[in-house]
């Protein structure tokens, strides 16, 4: 799932993108409601969820959580603030906050949070992906191929997850960066390049057809096995 922190704590966004992308989330953090903003033109129909603190630099987070409703955004939107009083988490619910939690919290509760709101948003479809004889469980998180068990990384699982999302599309090298490292790495680093070599090795097992081909300049694609 792509998630986009809303955060000018450095601290608290760091502790967050960190735990959600243990889970096998790609994250990407914004420090401001402009910033945000930038990221919600960038990511598109992408972003699934939205966690916002209220006070931000420059702008309050209730008026970008008003404009992202207003402007279409439909996914759920987790308020995660400090700000405790009744009529804070009132204001937050009616400007369009799927849910409200507020600091400090343990990390459980905003995954449990988490999953409530993509059940009552309609979003509690995909439990496992499948493509050919490639499985993933999304609870679990447990990946296997013809029966066998692989062992992933948390960033090998997020991009297996990625190309598990889009089968057979083009993803190029900026998408995989945006979606899997949030850009926390140069555009000309070869880090991408270096985790699909990783991930062919763990799930290109011998005596099977490979699944992931490189495009020569435009990128990579996961086809399922009758294509390949």
């Amino acid at each position: 799932m792509q998630v986009m922190v809303v955060e000018d704590d450095a601290k608290i966004a760091q502790f967050l993108e960190r735990g959600l992308e243990a889970e096998g989330h790609a994250v990407t953090v914004a420090v401001s409601a402009e910033d945000a903003r930038r990221w919600y033109s960038a990511l598109g129909p992408q972003l699934e969820l939205v966690l916002l603190d209220l006070g931000l630099p420059g702008e309050d987070g209730i008026d970008l959580l008003r404009s992202l409703r207003a402007g279409g955004f439909a996914a759920p939107i987790i308020v995660v603030t400090a700000r405790d009083d009744v009529r804070d988490k009132v204001t937050g619910l009616d400007a369009g906050a799927n849910d409200y939690i507020t600091k400090p919290f343990a990390f459980d509760e905003l995954l449990a949070r988490i999953r409530a709101v993509r059940r009552s948003a309609g979003q509690p479809a995909q439990t496992e992906l499948v493509v050919g004889d490639l499985r993933l469980d999304l609870l679990t998180k447990v990946a296997q191929r013809g029966g066998r068990q692989i062992e992933l990384a948390p960033r090998e699982w997020v991009l297996l997850e990625l190309f598990m999302r889009h089968p057979r599309q083009v993803l190029s090298r900026s998408q995989i960066l945006s979606n899997v490292w949030s850009y926390s790495f140069e555009p000309g680093s070869n880090i991408v390049d270096v985790y699909i070599g990783y991930l062919r090795r763990k799930i290109n097992l011998p005596g099977v057809v490979p699944l992931i081909q490189t495009v020569r300049g435009a990128g990579y694609r996961l086809l399922p096995p009758s294509a390949a």
